[in-house]
């Protein structure tokens, strides 16, 4: 067993920093290895062959696969990401208008029955009218 024990005071600072300097690289390049892989599957126009040999590329050649990728298909990444969100964004308001529109009826129901109040409140419409109004639209 070792007599000696390192205290976190003995740890220069300068080893600290390259220490966390080497952390946050290791974790950008794993970032940066997802994402390719990422952009690969979201890519519609490469056939199943192309995708699996840039796979192979970027696993068995790491450095090398993800440099040669970015080089090569680096331009439409940016391209292919909000192609994605905008997708992604129709969807969502698509989303929004069937729901909506489907509640629609109510909505606009009670909104109609609120103008016609207002009109009356202000004199613009009889009672009279603002009966027959309110029947055509609760009908």
């Amino acid at each position: 067993m070792s007599d000696s024990v390192t205290l976190a005071y003995d740890y220069p600072l300068l080893g600290v920093f390259w220490t966390t300097f080497w952390l946050f690289m290791w974790v950008l390049w794993f970032f940066l290895l997802f994402r390719i892989i990422s952009d690969l599957f979201r890519d519609h126009e490469l056939n199943g062959w192309v995708k699996a040999a840039w796979i192979l590329f970027v696993v068995l050649l790491p450095f090398l696969g993800v440099f040669v990728y970015v080089l090569v298909r680096g331009r439409s990444m940016g391209r292919r990401e909000m192609g994605a969100a905008q997708a992604q964004q129709e969807a969502f308001d698509d989303y929004v208008r069937r729901t909506a529109a489907s509640e629609t009826p109510q909505a606009s129901q009670a909104d109609e029955l609120t103008k016609l109040s207002r009109l009356r409140e202000h004199g613009d419409i009889s009672e009279e009218e603002y009966q027959r109004a309110k029947s055509n639209v609760l009908s």
